[in-house]
């Protein structure tokens, strides 16, 4: 009777569990394995989030093309529901193809804003590139709930990875 108690406790973790549409890959040469959501189409782009044993990287394709970024170059991420913007450097490689990219090292401890993208749900974006020219995405409330359990997926199931 305790055991079957004990089932009816965790069924909602694994039920939310199977909910985590991840992509595996694994490397053929180095077996080394990883994950990400795939590309989550929003309003004037995209983004990804994948991550091995090393990193976790959210790389944002925006759809201005021409757009150059290199590493002066910042995304202030406003989050719904919460007052203060936060924002990030480029740590990706200069480029003209509109990809922006914010690199985290893969550890047991998770940074501030990992922490905020898997609590909060994002409401805009808003890049400025090297020619300091602006362009903002935008994510509609659909969008933002598959961005913050994508996120959140992704994440956790990157700890397991080191």
């Amino acid at each position: 009777m305790k055991k079957l108690f004990g089932l009816l406790f965790l069924l909602p973790f694994i039920g939310t569990a199977q909910d985590c549409k991840l992509i595996r890959e694994t490397d053929p040469f180095t077996k080394e394995t990883k994950i990400s959501t795939g590309f989550i189409f929003v309003n004037g782009g995209s983004l990804t989030i994948d991550a091995d044993k090393k990193e976790v990287v959210v790389l944002f394709s925006i759809n201005n093309t021409g757009r150059c970024f290199d590493n002066n170059s910042t995304a202030i991420i406003i989050f719904d529901g919460l007052k203060s913007k936060t924002s990030a450097r480029n740590g990706g490689t200069m480029n003209c193809e509109g990809l922006f990219q914010f690199v985290f090292k893969n550890s047991a401890s998770t940074t501030t804003i990992l922490q905020r993208l898997m609590t909060y749900k994002i409401a805009s974006i808003v890049f400025t590139d090297s020619n300091k020219k602006e362009s903002t995405l935008t994510v509609a409330p659909a969008d933002q709930d598959v961005i913050l359990k994508l996120a959140t997926c992704l994440i956790n199931e990157s700890k397991t990875l080191l």
